[in-house]
């Protein structure tokens, strides 16, 4: 079986051990640790981390890789869509998630992850660098959106690491960012998050008029709310911090 990388998966493996120490730090391994990879590709992280905690869970979509996989202690493989996992099948629970992530899953496994896997407390993941910038931007930014505040409504970044291109095979044609983070709170409901997404599914609009065209609500109740909060009623969803949108969501029951 081949272990070339495939495109269409997104997949560019890691090849520099000397990165491995750096991720060990900012996931802050221990012993007793269970870690959810997804996308171990190779496995050179798999084994790393196999060595330094109780268990590890190697979620890969590439059957062709499992030459490569097979027989790692303390380290269940599975092989199916990460996207469709069901937490619930995975024992011991995971606490931490630590992978280099195929670029096409990147964002949402880690927006879903906030919400189907409550066990997770912390999250060390590679991606590329503008996704690393917009999990934490700032309001007013361009990289600021919905996923930003997502991610902050839940999680406390810990720490980042920009990735040189020559760490992986194939290189990639991105620069790459060790992004890890931990949970502050639970994933907001998904009323809240429904708000949220609506609000920059139309960026150059007001957030009135984007969370009505996304039939949330209507304008004028939009906009009242916004009134309610002490916000101008012409308002762009990218000038508010996170914390409004969940009071926002509120006001709009």
């Amino acid at each position: 079986m081949s272990l070339a990388a495939k495109k269409e998966l997104g997949q560019h493996f890691l090849v520099d051990r000397n990165l491995l120490e750096v991720i060990g730090q900012l996931a802050g391994l221990g012993p007793d640790d269970v870690v959810l990879e997804i996308g171990p590709g190779r496995g050179i992280l798999t084994r790393y981390l196999a060595e330094r905690v109780a268990h590890v869970h190697a979620v890969e979509l590439d059957r062709s890789l499992e030459p490569a996989l097979r027989d790692i202690a303390r380290t269940t493989l599975r092989f199916e869509d990460a996207l469709a996992l069901d937490p619930a099948t995975l024992s011991p629970p995971p606490r931490k998630l630590v992978a280099n992530l195929p670029y096409n899953i990147a964002t949402p496994l880690v927006v879903e992850s906030l919400e189907t896997m409550p066990t997770l407390a912390s999250w060390c993941v590679m991606v590329q660098r503008e996704v690393g910038d917009r999990f934490f931007a700032s309001p007013g930014t361009k990289a600021y959106g919905a996923v930003s505040v997502l991610v902050q409504l839940a999680g406390e970044r810990t720490g980042f690491h920009r990735v040189s291109r020559e760490v992986f095979r194939p290189r990639p044609n991105v620069d790459s960012a060790l992004v890890a983070f931990r949970r502050i709170a639970a994933a907001q409901p998904r009323g809240v998050k429904r708000v949220i997404e609506a609000a920059f599914s139309h960026r150059r609009k007001t957030l009135a008029n984007a969370l009505a065209l996304a039939g949330v609500c209507g304008r004028a109740e939009a906009q009242a709310a916004l009134e309610q909060l002490g916000l101008d009623p012409g308002v762009r969803a990218e000038e508010l911090a996170p914390p409004v949108f969940v009071a926002l969501a509120a006001r709009l029951g």
